[in-house]
């Protein structure tokens, strides 16, 4: 069903030098065969499954899928027939019409059909295509959903809508990339179960990548290890996994709890209500009350869509509750995030916030995206924009507001200038990036404790690993060296050995610059090594906090995860 033979690609840099993506990769996959791919961030993984896919060119060797066989001279006939054997589901890629769920199949059919989803006219394409588009979402447990709008899905719901997508496009081989990473433990196993039925039910040939062992424990037949862009070894999963995580060598360091007894933030009464515009009242945050003390890693755990990601949007002033208040303290005042004005800026100043759906600037270089960072937070920054807003006309509340825009997600930001007629230029009138020569000063501790090395910031996003580009990341949030920092599930997407790393660097961050740290995640693991405190959210309810261990053990039986049944049980 698919044969690579001696496959090789190598990436020329922007400074001259060569990055060995592949070297000589050799291995078959048998039709209606679940193979899996596991290593480290960099090793290829990514780089092999787009050249699966027909979008990548390759250097050296021979790819055969089906009746489909490329070589490096290949014309674009036999790229664009490699493309309708296979279909594609990228890590991180949300993309998806604001329609239905079944508006959303409905295109990509009439798309593979007539060639351009977006004429799709609804009622003609339900007549020829509605059933088969309700049995796709059917097969990955959508049939309830096919009614509701994609946007408010749960991120989980949108991961297996983009896989009834490319089902629309009758594939032979299915390529999925970290398919299920950012996923709670309940969610996971929906998404997992989704690919063992496309698999069962439609003989589709899978390719998974995905770092997480337990993963390819519960789905693959077979598990292919690889290294520095080469097949180390290749076998059964659970003689793979031994491989593979033998190989980490550095060690947790311990967790010392630095906090102190005084808050710094206090949550009090928070109360939001979400509604669907189809499918009713979908969530009902309410009576949210806690308090975070100055240097405690705390993390808060629960189900997709029980409103996590908006109660740290709601800590950091991005959003606003119907009810209810978030202090910080500042200077031994109490200072209220949803009140406009220079006390919440200097607030803001020292706040990072790191989202889930984060993303590189993809023609800057690091160094370039680490200046305009230190410009929008360096210690100066609030005196400066003032001085400039006072020249332009805009009030000490205005420029607030647009301090505000530059802790959210690009799109996010541009988005909300354009409701208000601005044009996203403002923010770098008010806030210009920092001199370039000063930024490797800032950089270095940072990246030294991230392990990431120095040559990466005169790379751009393009040029780095998807490891490298969630540590780049957090290296932008972290050289400014922030006094609370909010992560909302960034590390989903991290293999084990770099994932360790960065949980140390965390913590020696914790420890040394006492950086209270707030964060999301669904990695259960990572939460227990890493946390002082944790908080179970459900159904938008604070059910229980306390320690980290027993918490997640409680969250794992509230998921009936059996992808997890192999997990060894911590207790604290």
């Amino acid at each position: 069903m698919i044969e690579v033979k001696n496959l090789s690609k190598t990436y020329q840099m922007k400074n001259g030098a060569e990055l060995k993506a592949l070297n000589n990769i050799n291995f078959k996959a048998e039709e209606g065969e679940i193979v899996g791919i596991i290593g480290m961030s960099g090793s290829g993984k990514s780089t092999l499954l787009r050249i699966l896919r027909g979008v990548e060119p390759f250097d050296e060797g021979e790819i055969r899928v089906d009746d489909v066989t490329l070589s490096p001279d290949s014309t674009p006939y036999y790229f664009t027939k490699l493309k309708k054997a296979t279909a594609i589901h990228l890590q991180r890629s949300f993309g998806l019409w604001s329609e239905t769920a079944l508006q959303n199949v409905l295109r990509k059919l009439y798309g593979t059909k007539y060639g351009d989803e977006a004429l799709t006219e609804f009622d003609d394409a339900f007549n020829e295509f509605g059933e088969e588009a309700i049995n796709i979402l059917n097969l990955v447990g959508l049939g309830d959903k096919k009614d509701h709008f994609a946007p408010v899905l749960s991120g989980g719901e949108k991961q297996r809508l983009i896989m009834a997508r490319q089902l629309a496009k009758k594939p032979k081989v299915l390529l999925l990339d970290e398919p299920a990473t950012m996923s709670c433990p309940k969610t996971k196993q929906e998404i997992l179960d989704a690919i063992k039925n496309i698999n069962k039910e439609l003989g589709v040939t899978v390719i998974l990548v995905s770092h997480l062992p337990e993963v390819h424990e519960y789905l693959a037949d077979r598990l292919i290890l690889m290294d520095k862009g080469e097949i180390i070894d290749e076998g059964s999963p659970d003689v793979i996994i031994g491989e593979f995580l033998n190989s980490i060598d550095s060690k947790y360091e311990n967790q010392e709890d630095s906090q102190v007894d005084d808050p710094i933030i206090k949550v009090e009464n928070l109360k939001r209500k979400f509604f669907l515009l189809k499918g009713g009242n979908v969530l009902e945050m309410e009576d949210i009350n806690f308090k975070i003390k100055k240097g405690e890693i705390l993390s808060i755990i629960g189900p997709s869509g029980s409103g996590k990601t908006v109660l740290l949007r709601m800590i950091a002033g991005l959003d606003t509750p119907d009810l209810g208040e978030v202090y910080f303290k500042l200077d031994g005042e109490w200072i209220n995030m949803h009140e406009p004005g220079l006390l919440r800026m200097t607030i803001r100043r020292k706040l990072g916030f790191m989202h889930q759906e984060f993303s590189l600037t993809h023609h800057s270089t690091v160094k370039e995206q680490i200046a305009a960072r230190l410009g929008v937070k360096n210690e100066n920054v609030i005196g400066k924009a003032r001085e400039k807003a006072e020249e332009m006309g805009i009030s000490d509340v205005i420029l607030d507001v647009l301090y505000q825009l530059t802790d959210l997600p690009e799109n996010e930001a541009k988005f909300r200038l354009e409701k208000i007629g601005l044009d996203p230029e403002i923010l770098h009138d008010l806030f210009p990036s920092f001199p370039e020569n000063a930024v490797k000063t800032y950089a270095e501790p940072i990246f030294k404790a991230l392990d990431l090395p120095l040559e990466i910031l005169d790379r751009k996003s393009y040029e780095l690993s998807g490891g490298q580009k969630v540590r780049a990341t957090l290296a932008l949030v972290l050289t400014s060296n922030p006094e609370v920092l909010i992560l909302d599930e960034p590390f989903g997407d991290l293999d084990p050995i770099t994932l360790r790393n960065v949980s140390n660097a965390l913590k020696r961050i914790n420890k040394e610059f006492n950086t209270t740290i707030v964060m999301v995640s669904h990695h259960v693991d990572f939460i227990e090594e890493v946390s002082t405190r944790s908080i179970l959210i459900q159904d938008g309810k604070l059910v229980i906090e306390g320690k980290p261990g027993k918490l997640c053990n409680q969250f794992i039986k509230i998921s009936d995860a059996e992808y997890l049944e192999k997990r060894t049980v911590k207790t604290e």
